[in-house]
């Protein structure tokens, strides 16, 4: 199989070369963050579906061509890499994320989130040829929680194994119409759109996951079956967009 530059270029292990030290840093400010999350996201309305502003948005149909597929992002390794960079040769999943959303990180004790699914579907995409970029939108929250210090934190406690890039004025959400952390965008080798929501139906537990939305797509797209659903609801908090 092709292997996308991304891949050519080592991206797969660009995090683990990073000292212990930083390892426990994020594994203290991860500690702080859980316990102040809930109260956050009452306050700041972090648990809200859909901003008014993002409603606006256009949003992508299944069939339409990935937007802004040359524009260069910085990755967390400081490279620059574009969508058409990280496609596998059958095609790209793009999901739009960040550090904080509960819908993302899970909340202690009660949800464990959609972030400890990520490497998975991204492993099976990329047993399909599909390469898989985690995208940062939330220009809002840049000089706090989602600055590039804090996502290069963030992605190594996770252990991304997919690069996770800053989208600078939220351009590629907006062409997207991306609303929610996370909102998923699977993509085939043509860079037209198969599939856009969840990436499953259940964010409190994947044990109890009746409905594997993003798995069943990139399956069904690697058969070259019609993708059912091709939309689903993208539940989350909102992209932190600036005026």
């Amino acid at each position: 199989m092709a292997t996308c530059p991304f891949e050519r270029h080592g991206g797969w292990d660009f995090w683990q070369h990073s000292s212990r030290s930083a390892v426990n840093l994020v594994q203290y400010k991860r500690k702080n963050m859980l316990r102040n999350l809930t109260l956050a996201a009452l306050v700041c309305g972090m648990m809200t579906t859909v901003s008014a502003q993002s409603t606006e948005l256009n949003q992508l149909n299944p069939g339409d061509k990935a937007p802004s597929s040359e524009m260069k992002m910085t990755n967390i390794d400081g490279q620059e890499w574009s969508l058409i960079d990280i496609a596998g040769e059958n095609g790209l999943l793009v999901m739009f994320s960040c550090n904080t959303c509960p819908f993302v990180v899970g909340r202690e004790g009660r949800s464990e989130g959609w972030e400890g699914r990520y490497n998975e579907v991204a492993a099976i995409a990329r047993e399909q040829g599909i390469g898989t970029v985690l995208v940062n939108s939330n220009e809002a929250k840049r000089k706090g929680d989602d600055s590039l210090e804090q996502m290069k934190l963030h992605a190594m406690e996770a252990g991304y194994i997919m690069p996770y890039v800053v989208d600078n004025g939220h351009k590629l959400a907006d062409a997207f119409g991306a609303r929610t952390t996370p909102h998923v965008y699977l993509f085939d080798s043509d860079f037209r759109l198969v599939y856009r929501g969840s990436i499953d139906d259940n964010v409190n537990s994947s044990d109890e996951v009746k409905e594997q939305y993003l798995q069943n797509a990139i399956e069904r797209m690697a058969e070259g079956k019609k993708i059912k659903p091709a939309v689903t609801k993208a539940i989350g908090c909102s992209i932190k967009r600036v005026s």
